[in-house]
């Protein structure tokens, strides 16, 4: 009987998207989080059959869990630091410092 592969790709593509957004106040969250789901559900399919499976594929599985966590936690802080800075320092000020920025960036070019 032939092994089955764990595909790690979906993985990997969704947690590597999901630290591009970081980049939006922490809404990786939305791709990190299914991509880990993704993981943990493959690997508990694994694990009810390991003799079905190919040992290098689950350990690929495996590492492709552990970045799409990392990415995760990466995102739930930064997520966090957003809303946190949003109640403390509030919005419009937030839309005010960002436009000082863009302006001294635009005169800087």
């Amino acid at each position: 009987m032939e092994q089955q592969r764990l595909n790690p790709a979906i993985v990997y593509v969704l947690a590597i998207l999901g630290l591009l957004c970081c980049c939006f106040g922490g809404l990786g969250v939305l791709l990190a989080g299914p991509a880990f789901l993704i993981a943990n559900s493959n690997l508990k399919k694994a694990s009810l059959n390991p003799e079905n499976y190919d040992l290098a594929s689950v350990k690929n599985m495996n590492t492709a869990k552990i970045v799409a966590l990392v990415i995760l936690i990466i995102n739930v802080i930064y997520l966090i630091m957003t809303i946190y800075r949003i109640y403390t320092v509030g919005w419009d000020e937030l839309m005010r410092q960002s436009q000082e920025m863009m302006e001294q960036w635009q005169q800087n070019q």
